[in-house]
């Protein structure tokens, strides 16, 4: 039977922690005087780990054959590091604390999401049923801890992630192992040889630095929003305005994939990402411009990444379909994020924020170019290529 419940819990708990860490922790970095650089190099270090982590923990669950167990590990290890916060005030202890977070806690989600599609073999489809508890954990949290931190200190972050942390464990420790499929042994030389494809160096790079692009938007979006008067409450209904969007979106992606097909929709999430990008960095004083730009993100993020997954399925057909989901998850989030982290608490404390987001819809901007560029229009209905 499948265990509906406990695999929606899990990813209830999972992005929970998501919706209260990742939109208030750089406010309670703030409040430790870090500058935007140290903010930006310690918030990183989530996508610096999403490069490397996933892959180790992959191979070490491989090896065992106990993707559960795996994911249980990481559960507890994740509770075990986060209780190094708790005593950090320097950039050096928190650089350390989130290190060790990172990687305990990056290895999950790519073992979880294959125990879900294992559990859920006979009926893929049921998919969404499950992994939409994931948004409703983001939405739960992102509110409710925006409602307290009007009141309550920026240390409340610490202990709101923490108590996610603990359910995500909990729950980890109830979700069954489930039986994998043998996978046929891979061919690195034909898997090299797709690297080559015009349209997949094209999806790819344009992937990273659409990801690049939102750096800005995750490390410091809630700071500026803070610094410019908006209560704590409104910065958490923002986080949720633009995941609403996100989830109608998703709702609706399979109709406007086979009416206009991946290229055309990421050529749109890009345009979209330039015109949201300057809207923030420049319309910050004006709530219509500020939740205008929130709803832009069922375009920037959930359009882009549903149709990348797509592209990604359709192009790295047969035994190559991890692979090339793995390189996409590396490349977009792990190295893309990264490099948008860094490089916007560079310019942050040079330029200031409105040319931050002007920055940002700079590399949205790349984006668009290149996948315009090196992905003819003439091949964007092309069948899959044959294994």
């Amino acid at each position: 039977m499948l265990p509906y419940w406990r695999l929606s819990a899990y990813y209830f708990f999972y992005f929970a922690f998501v919706g209260a860490f990742a939109p208030y922790f750089s406010l309670y970095l703030a409040s430790l005087k870090f500058s935007a650089w140290e903010i930006g190099v310690v918030s990183s270090l989530m996508q610096l780990m999403r490069i490397v982590a996933p892959n180790l923990w992959g191979a070490m669950a491989d090896r065992s054959g106990r993707r559960a167990g795996i994911v249980r590990l990481s559960g507890a290890l994740s509770v075990a590091s986060f209780l190094l916060f708790f005593g950090a005030a320097s950039f050096e202890s928190v650089f350390v604390a989130m290190a060790c977070l990172a990687f305990c806690w990056s290895a999950a989600l790519p073992l979880m999401e294959s125990m879900t599609f294992a559990h859920l073999r006979a009926t893929p489809a049921r998919y969404g049923s499950v992994r939409m508890w994931g948004s409703v954990g983001f939405i739960v949290a992102v509110l409710a801890l925006g409602q307290v931190l009007d009141y309550a200190p920026p240390s409340s972050v610490l202990w709101a992630s923490f108590a996610t942390l603990i359910g995500i464990m909990i729950c980890a420790f109830t979700v069954p192992e489930a039986q994998a499929a043998p996978d046929p042994a891979l061919q690195p030389a034909r898997f090299a040889n797709l690297l080559r494809d015009r349209r997949i160096v094209a999806l790819l790079l344009s992937c990273l630095l659409m990801s690049a692009a939102h750096g800005a938007l995750y490390v410091f979006y809630s700071i500026y929003l803070d610094t410019h008067g908006y209560t704590r409450s409104a910065v958490g209904w923002l986080w949720t305005l633009g995941v609403v969007a996100e989830i109608l979106v998703f709702w609706r992606m399979p109709a406007l994939l086979e009416r206009f097909n991946e290229r055309n929709v990421l050529l749109a999430s890009y345009a979209c990402a330039v015109l949201r990008f300057v809207m923030i960095g420049w319309g910050i004083d004006h709530p219509v411009v500020v939740i205008a730009a929130q709803v832009l993100h069922g375009a920037t993020f959930g359009a882009f990444h549903a149709a990348a997954v797509a592209a990604i399925n359709r192009l790295f057909v047969g035994r190559h379909q991890a692979r090339g989901q793995a390189l996409y998850s590396s490349l977009s989030f792990g190295a893309g994020g990264m490099l948008g982290g860094l490089v916007s608490g560079w310019f942050w404390d040079r330029a200031g924020a409105p040319l931050t987001y002007t920055l940002s819809s700079v590399f949205a901007l790349a984006a668009y170019v290149a996948l315009a560029r090196l992905w003819p229009r003439a091949q964007a209905r092309l069948q899959r290529d044959s294994a």
